[in-house]
């Protein structure tokens, strides 16, 4: 569960920003995640709660935030959404797409009291 590990990582990034401008209570956390980012949100909810618990942030709301995952397709010259890593474009069916989005998993804003 790789989940408890990102979860750790934004507990650091949350601790270095309450020392760096003297927050003593994180109230919200928005994260955006991107659908092919390979995060199941129930896991990362519950591993948030978990890893939380004892700091500035515990008690804290988690709003995850889905990030739809889009490839420029060479073919037909259009930004369109995929589903996996390896899809075919939905219009033209080219494998020739580069990803744009959809590989996100970062830290969009935290509210404090």
């Amino acid at each position: 569960m790789h989940e408890l590990s990102l979860c750790q990582n934004m507990l650091e990034i949350v601790e270095q920003q309450c020392k760096s401008h003297d927050i003593k209570k994180v109230t919200d956390l928005w994260l955006e995640i991107g659908a092919l980012s390979c995060v199941e949100p129930d896991a990362l909810e519950f591993c948030f709660d978990i890893t939380f618990q004892g700091t500035a942030a515990e008690g804290c709301k988690l709003h995850l935030i889905p990030i739809a995952a889009q490839a420029w397709c060479w073919q037909c010259q259009k930004l369109v959404e995929i589903q996996a890593h390896h899809d075919s474009c939905p219009n033209c069916g080219s494998i020739h797409l580069q990803r744009q989005s959809g590989d996100e998993l970062r830290i969009k804003e935290i509210a404090f009291e």
